[in-house]
């Protein structure tokens, strides 16, 4: 008992995250396997595969959601979506302050740390913040579907539940839906694009940047006032909207039969700004997503998106906006021969440069892994008249599901159980981290205070 306890208390923060998942994934299962939440049709490996893709708040599955879950696995998976996108590490860190049976400084230092800078005050203020502002917009925005956006459905219950589930998949970036083809029927609905988007965006920026604009919302006109951080989360995620849109309605517009062809000017604009949003982050789509209706160019494009994901404290994943600002402004500054980084008048410390190439490199060679690793044999489930897939599919489908974002053009389904495995590996080790995932494997291990001498390296 002694050397048990003696054990749990071992635990660094980052290796209780990935035990905690993993138990939680186990749970999951169980449950969402059991016939009170799901058909015949779902098996404990289709239940690990939806759970682990809730949990990860990825989106990608190989069940009918609608069709093969009951109402109350329905309401099962809304609450893994949520424990995934707003509580997993939250919690985690909050269930290790009674399992180490102490909280001194050093621990919360420590989960500051493993929690992206949650600060020496405690896990109890900042989680009751995420969960007030995710109350409040996933509430308002559960009211405008329920009222304007989702009409066509006649039964109120129905209505208020597709209102309320689309609403938490949105907010927590998941891409989970009711409907097999997604939100394709709802292409031409403004009210359900733009709510969708929103939430996807108010979730995908984190709650550090939405509670920096609550507490400075009379001060908006002098926008210095708000932190570096938020300045520099809302001008990236703009700036990869508009440039996402615009790229989607370029390469589209020339594309033979592609996905916005046959659509009206409005509808271009409506699905290729939803697609920019959703691709980053969430998994959503409003018009089909196959090889025959988007071009190579489309699909590049949409996964480079989906490798830059989200936000730092945000429900995406991704390498995170930040991370890809801070390259871009290391690139600019080695271009011009400065020896600092510098954004906003404001200097980036060195270590957070190298943080930054630290998540992009590793995040790229696991993708590429990935990639190699579903190259390996015949990946498809021995379907009649499913060919092999291309490279730009597998690595499209990869970057998918380790950036957390779900979207999918046909591949997943169509894998073997070894594919889909590889695909669950790279969904959980992309919401956990890289470089989190890396510290649990390896432990905490104190800095060399040894100096050494410097030589020139030529690059």
């Amino acid at each position: 008992m002694n050397r048990r306890q003696s054990w749990r208390h071992r635990l660094t923060v980052p290796q209780f995250t990935v035990v905690t998942g993993l138990l939680v994934i186990t749970f999951g299962t169980l449950l969402l396997a059991s016939p009170l939440c799901s058909s015949d049709e779902v098996g404990l490996w289709e239940a690990l595969f939806t759970v682990t893709s809730a949990i990860t708040v990825t989106g990608l599955s190989i069940i009918d959601v609608g069709a093969d879950l009951t109402f109350p696995g329905q309401v099962a998976l809304a609450g893994l979506i949520l424990t995934g996108g707003l509580g997993l590490m939250a919690i985690t860190t909050f269930l290790q302050g009674f399992v180490q049976g102490r909280s001194g400084l050093r621990q919360r230092l420590d989960k500051g740390r493993a929690l992206d800078e949650f600060g020496v005050g405690g896990i109890g203020p900042t989680l009751n913040q995420i969960l007030l502002i995710a109350g409040i917009v996933i509430g308002i925005g559960t009211l405008t579907l329920y009222n304007f956006g989702f009409t066509d459905i006649p039964d109120r219950g129905q209505r208020l539940w597709a209102s309320l589930f689309h609403c938490i998949s949105a907010y927590n970036n998941a891409g989970f839906g009711l409907w097999r083809d997604s939100l394709v029927g709802y292409r031409s609905q403004p009210v359900v694009n733009g709510v969708i988007g929103l939430l996807i965006v108010m979730g995908g920026i984190g709650w550090r940047v939405t509670n920096d604009i609550w507490v400075n919302r009379f001060r908006l006109a002098r926008l210095r006032r708000l932190s570096l951080h938020t300045r520099l989360v809302i001008r990236t995620t703009l700036i990869l909207i508009v440039l996402g849109a615009v790229g989607l309605l370029f390469t589209e517009h020339f594309a033979t039969e592609g996905m916005v062809e046959q659509l009206s000017l409005w509808d271009k604009l409506q699905v290729t700004i939803f697609q920019s949003i959703t691709t980053r982050t969430a998994g959503f789509n409003t018009v089909p997503l196959t090889m025959e209706t988007i071009s190579d160019s489309g699909l590049l494009l949409m996964i480079i998106l989906m490798f830059i994901g989200a936000s730092p404290g945000g429900t995406g994943g991704g390498i995170k906006t930040t991370t890809f600002a801070a390259l871009v402004a290391a690139t600019r500054s080695t271009l011009r021969g400065h020896d600092e980084v510098v954004v906003r008048n404001r200097e980036i410390p060195a270590k957070v440069i190298l943080k930054a190439v630290g998540v992009t490199l590793g995040s790229g060679l696991f993708i590429l892994l990935m990639a190699l690793l579903l190259g390996l044999g015949n990946t498809t489930a021995g379907t009649p008249g499913i060919e092999a897939f291309s490279f730009l599919e597998k690595l499209f489908t990869c970057v998918s599901a380790f950036g957390t974002v779900g979207l999918d053009v046909g591949v997943t389904t169509q894998l073997n159980r070894w594919g889909q495995l590889v695909l669950m590996v790279g969904m959980f080790v992309g919401r956990i981290g890289i470089l989190l995932l890396l510290s649990a494997v390896y432990g905490s291990r104190p800095q060399n205070r040894v100096g050494f001498p410097r030589e020139e390296l030529y690059i």
